[in-house]
């Protein structure tokens, strides 16, 4: 998946919001994500991201923790 101006959630900086262009990762870690609420179409805002250590994020007011290589595989759009 390859769309234009898309980039990983793992680049976005805290405190911005932008909106699930889609899932670069097998059948089960795209499964595992839309359980979670992370689909295609919804906004979502990085709460925290230092570089190193837990990367957070809020989902229709719910904080999610995500691994940095499961956030390099979440792409985005700039809203």
């Amino acid at each position: 998946m390859e769309v234009e101006n898309t980039k990983p959630l793992s680049q976005v900086a805290e405190g911005q919001t932008v909106t699930v262009a889609g899932i670069q990762g097998g059948r089960g870690l795209r499964s595992r994500l839309t359980a979670m609420g992370l689909l295609p179409k919804i906004q979502i805002t990085v709460v925290q991201n230092g570089g190193r250590g837990p990367f957070v994020v809020s989902i229709k007011n719910s904080r999610m923790v995500l691994g940095r290589g499961v956030a390099d595989k979440i792409m985005v759009l700039e809203i």
